[in-house]
């Protein structure tokens, strides 16, 4: 699935345009960017609440050291 996103500013000369010249394309659908709000990924400002928290998932190692082995005559 491929998306032409239009900018909202320009829906009124180009949304009826590029419908109808993908009219015959099923890959293709036309939107209008909707979103609204403060873009997150070009922030400066470090706030806690907007920022995504970076873990580390892998299992601890056990504590201690290993009981040393005698190998068998």
């Amino acid at each position: 699935m491929i998306y032409c996103v239009i900018p909202p500013e320009l829906e009124a000369e180009l949304f009826d345009r590029l419908s109808a010249y993908y009219e015959g394309n099923p890959d293709v659908t036309v939107i209008v960017d909707r979103r609204g709000g403060v873009d997150r990924r070009n922030s400066r400002e470090p706030s806690s609440d907007n920022r995504r928290t970076i873990r580390d998932r892998r299992r601890a190692r056990v504590p201690g050291t290993f009981p040393s082995i005698e190998a068998a005559d």
